[in-house]
């Protein structure tokens, strides 16, 4: 992990960043003394299309069965 000063990091932002994305960590300092860091953001666990599935799986593994409750009650329950 690096260590690199305020006024380097701010002109050199781009550069950060881009090495943030590669995965590395930066360390930002004001006068010797570490006041930041900069690291890569994690990405998300699933894409939109694994959720959708596991989804699709939930509901064909569920067809046919209820759980005993009518949609009307719980809706009017609502609005009490």
């Amino acid at each position: 992990m690096e260590t690199i000063g305020l006024f380097e990091a701010k002109t050199h932002l781009s550069e950060l960043v881009a090495r943030a994305e590669r995965g590395e960590e930066v360390i930002i300092t004001r006068h010797q003394r570490p006041v930041a860091k900069l690291v890569p953001i994690s990405q998300p666990a699933a894409d939109g299309a694994a959720r959708r599935a596991a989804v699709n799986a939930l509901l064909r593994s569920a067809r046919g069965r209820t759980l005993g409750l009518d949609w009307k009650a719980l809706r009017d329950e609502g609005r009490k």
